[in-house]
């Protein structure tokens, strides 16, 4: 768990209080000067308006120019950002024709496949052509293709299990997997920092929800002893169903899944594993198949495996992997699967040739290379973070590295100063994060050269001195080794 210093948080709720209080002032005067305008709601409760949106008027508006910026070429390395104004104090942002061409820190492009591929843009071209942009169809009716067989086919192989059904939209697959599998009766046990879209799933089932701390097996353990004893609420009856839910790699932390303890626990108790691995699958491995081949799980022991191809293969939807009895079941009650348009077949073509370039199937190595240069990338830049004194999330290995901001003035303040020097970084805040926790989330990928890395270094180190978020320490530069030779 991270450990804010107690100065930073005092500044931070200060901040914060001062923010507040302000855009309190602001309200009560703009009440003031708009008492007499009519009001044409007729009884109608605002639909758009309200109390509930005062922190997006007060406080979002004032640094939305740091979010959503539009981009005008491919998520490479290096990429086109659109220059953008605002008239009305950051109320409303109007683009314009120009464009700064900056280093990308922002995509989940972890393999540098989302823009030109010699091997991968050809073949997709060539089934744009055959099958066109869309099959305008669920998958049941006409929309499955021998691309989309292919596809399931493959991504069965690469995870290491007997089947797989792929669906058009990564955020749908938790969202709408997650109710068929379990409902009323069931118990659903989740990691307190879970993807919304696993959120929003466990809600929409209708099972009981408990909740686990961050990736603490020995918490996990103790949550599922309490409620295998108590049972159903009420009733106390025994439950259904008990489903853990975790991540490969959390992606506002960085963090890999404590997996073979988790799945320990849940052999012990009888619990199924629901493993989303979002931003680990295709990043993280020798081979590039996630977290259980990074340590060391048999995918046996995972009962439900959930990706999306919108990271690492650069493409879109997401898929899930397990037993061919859970497969069926899914894509015979499945919302998403049957009434959803099926991914598009250029999409599908794109993941199929993606992972056979990770495999070597494409008669290279460089998919090797590939998973080899992220890996040196990610660790690499870490490490110089941690060196210059920033406090940085997450593990080795991991190509998600928060670098941790938590005044909200420093929100902007970091992201403006990057951007003014061509470097393009992601800041998070409540309520992604937790109030005091903004922080910077970095994104590595193997298409960074090190120049590449080494530049945002510096960047990122003078933005650092300016912003005053080094809240360690840098380690002293070693002296150079002095290679003349003595006579």
């Amino acid at each position: 768990m991270i450990t804010i210093p107690y100065l930073t948080a005092v500044s931070t709720y200060f901040s914060y209080g001062f923010l507040f209080a302000f855009g309190q002032l602001r309200d009560f005067f703009r009440r003031l000067l708009d008492w007499w305008l009519t009001n044409n709601l007729q009884g109608y409760a605002p639909i758009c308006l309200g109390h509930e949106d005062f922190y997006i008027r007060r406080l979002y508006h004032r640094i939305q120019d740091c979010f959503g910026r539009p981009i005008s070429s491919a998520p490479d390395a290096w990429f086109d950002v659109v220059e953008r104004y605002s008239n009305d104090n950051n109320k409303t942002l109007k683009r314009t024709t120009n464009s700064s061409r900056c280093l990308n820190l922002g995509s989940y492009n972890y393999l540098g496949f989302g823009s030109f591929d010699e091997y991968c843009t050809p073949r997709v071209i060539e089934t744009l052509k055959k099958f066109s942009a869309s099959t305008c169809s669920p998958r049941v009716d006409a929309g499955t293709t021998s691309i989309h067989a292919e596809l399931e086919e493959c991504v069965a192989r690469f995870v290491g299990k007997p089947a797989a059904v792929v669906f058009g939209m990564g955020y749908a697959t938790n969202s709408a997997i997650i109710p068929i599998l379990i409902g009323k009766g069931g118990l659903i046990i989740s990691d307190s920092l879970n993807h919304s879209s696993i959120i929003n799933g466990a809600r929409g089932s209708g099972a009981t929800i408990r909740v686990f701390q961050h990736n603490t097996p020995s918490h996990l353990e103790k949550v599922l002893r309490e409620q295998i004893a108590e049972g159903q609420p009420r009733t106390h009856r025994p439950w259904k169903k008990i489903i853990v839910v975790v991540e490969g790699i959390y992606s506002m932390e960085g963090e890999i899944c404590e997996l073979p303890e988790i799945v320990a626990i849940c052999k012990k108790y009888k619990a199924y594993v629901y493993l989303d691995e979002a931003h680990s699958i295709g990043a993280v491995g020798k081979t590039g198949r996630g977290v259980c081949e990074l340590l060391g799980v048999d995918t046996a022991d995972v009962d439900i495996m959930m990706g999306t191809f919108t990271k690492s293969f650069g493409s879109c939807g997401g898929y899930i992997a397990g037993s061919k009895e859970l497969v069926q079941f899914l894509k015979k009650h499945c919302p998403a699967h049957l009434y959803a348009t099926s991914i598009s077949p250029p999409a599908a073509q794109q993941i199929i040739s993606s992972i056979k370039v990770i495999l070597g199937e494409d008669g290279s190595n460089r998919g090797a290379q590939k998973l080899a240069r992220i890996r040196e990338n990610s660790n690499f830049f870490r490490a110089e973070l941690h060196k210059m004194g920033f406090e940085v999330l997450g593990d080795n290995d991991s190509p998600v590295m928060p670098i941790m901001l938590y005044n909200p003035a420093k929100i902007p303040a970091f992201s403006r100063e990057c951007l003014r020097q061509n470097v393009a970084v992601v800041v998070v805040g409540f309520p992604a994060t937790p109030l005091l926790l903004a922080r910077a989330r970095i994104c590595i990928s193997a298409s960074h050269s090190r120049e590449d890395l080494i530049r945002a270094l510096q960047v990122i180190s003078k933005v650092g001195d300016v912003t005053g978020i080094k809240y360690f320490p840098a380690e002293p530069s070693k002296p150079e080794k002095d290679t003349t030779k003595l006579d």
